[in-house]
């Protein structure tokens, strides 16, 4: 078994910073992309950013400039950065993980149980 679980959501004022952090832990033999996700109130999950193992990083359009995601390999952690944090920035975000339990088993995708982030203005 795989757990996902995030910290570092809250309530910030409109251009503050948060920064939200996802370990993974369980029976764990090699991590391919990690990323972040949003979902807004009456609306479907959408992707944030993501990363993978190599480094390699990809944003929505609506946070580019404004949030970084980065991992630590070594911890099995993937973080995201979030400057000049906006209203519309308010969801609940998710962590992801593409996670292969054992070599001779397939990669499956796990979630995070999820962490509120509330942009006041």
């Amino acid at each position: 078994q795989v757990q996902l679980v995030e910290s570092g959501g809250g309530l910030v004022q409109f251009g503050g910073s948060l920064r939200l952090s996802c370990a993974a832990s369980g029976t764990i033999f090699r991590i391919n992309v990690m990323g972040w996700y949003r979902q807004l109130p009456g609306k479907q999950r959408e992707l944030v950013a993501t990363v993978t193992g190599a480094g390699s990083t990809n944003y929505a359009d609506s946070v580019k400039g404004r949030f970084t995601i980065a991992r630590d390999n070594a911890k099995n952690e993937v973080y995201l950065q979030m400057n000049s944090l906006k209203p519309e920035d308010t969801a609940v975000y998710y962590c992801n993980a593409d996670i292969r339990s054992r070599s001779y088993l397939p990669s499956y995708t796990w979630w995070g149980q999820g962490t509120q982030v509330t942009v006041s203005s």
